[in-house]
């Protein structure tokens, strides 16, 4: 039976439908082929984490971020985060999950297992906790010590206000007019601090939005990993260690090969490299050809055709005839 065109099309659509499907929720996290186990953690805010993040266990990637939503409809209650299981592991109930922020990388989330003797099952909800990332440190070592200095040169500026008191009208007017240059200095390094300051605050915010645009791109980066992966694997199994040994072989088969013929012990070799055996190549070669010549010159010498003829008792060649090679040819 012919099948037709619009059937073909439409058998390879959807082919191509299906894989699509496929090839999302794989991304997500999910595995139509497998029943995974879904575990949920619930977080105050989810920066930097987006669905497809791993999930990981002492550095093993045990499952994926599959869904996140809110716990309720008041967004204060937390987000609710749900993970798919991609491995059979035993989890112990009281393990702690917190999101982990690189400074140059993306969002993950990590598992600290605890010692409890009892495991999660599916549907259960991990312990979170919130920790720090890279840039909330930074940010919360600097702003102490920018606030810590500005006090310190408030309380210089007032003790010498108080210590000028203390002197003569000349030391005094004297004594002003260093506290004066003393508060411009201050000002100008209030001012130095507080440009710093920002230079830095922007600093951290370019910071934040590269690793978000590196979070954004994580499926692009994660499908090209799969396809560097794919590309490896298929390279290994084009057994390129077996050929390059084939090929080995023959070179050293010829190699011998070559050896046997500039040897003189076997034929080719005596072939090649006697010049007796080619000597009388050329002598047998010359007296074939007086023999033709003979034969063509004097050929009642050999065959007598008729009864009454005479016998031919001329002298036989002693060399071939001038034009008997070109004859021959």
């Amino acid at each position: 039976m012919k099948i037709s065109n619009e059937t073909k099309i439409g058998l390879v659509a959807v082919v191509a439908i299906a894989l699509m499907i496929f090839g999302f929720n794989y991304l997500k996290g999910k595995n139509l082929f497998e029943k995974n186990d879904k575990i949920y953690a619930i977080f105050p805010r989810v920066t930097g984490l987006t669905t497809s993040n791993p999930v990981l266990i002492n550095g093993l990637q045990v499952g994926m971020v599959y869904k996140m939503e809110e716990r309720t409809r008041n967004i204060n209650d937390g987000i609710v985060v749900t993970i798919n299981l991609a491995r059979d592991i035993d989890i112990p109930a009281n393990s702690v999950a917190f999101i982990s922020t690189e400074l140059l990388g993306s969002a993950s989330i990590t598992i600290e297992p605890g010692n409890s003797t009892t495991f999660m099952k599916n549907g259960d909800t991990l312990i979170t906790n919130i920790k720090a990332g890279l840039i909330d440190q930074i940010s919360a070592n600097i702003n102490p010590a920018l606030k810590t200095l500005d006090g310190t040169l408030q309380s210089l500026d007032s003790l010498i206000q108080v210590a000028g008191g203390y002197f003569d009208p000349a030391t005094k007017n004297n004594f002003h007019k260093i506290v004066a240059n003393l508060t411009a200095a201050s000002a100008s390094l209030n001012t130095l601090v507080a440009a710093q300051n920002s230079a830095l605050n922007r600093t951290l915010h370019n910071l934040d939005v590269v690793t978000g645009n590196l979070a954004k791109n994580n499926d692009k980066i994660n499908n090209t990993l799969t396809n560097l992966e794919k590309m490896s694997g298929n390279l290994s199994n084009l057994k390129l260690q077996e050929t390059v040994d084939q090929l080995n072989k023959t070179m050293t088969n010829l190699n011998a090969v070559v050896a046997k013929a500039n040897s003189k012990d076997g034929s080719l070799g005596l072939l090649l490299n006697d010049k007796k055996l080619y000597n009388n190549l050329e002598n047998t070669s010359r007296s074939l050809n007086i023999l033709l010549d003979d034969l063509r010159v004097h050929p009642k010498r050999y065959i007598s055709i008729s009864v009454f003829g005479k016998k031919d008792k001329s002298t036989p060649l002693q060399a071939p005839l001038a034009d008997s090679s070109a004859q021959t040819n």
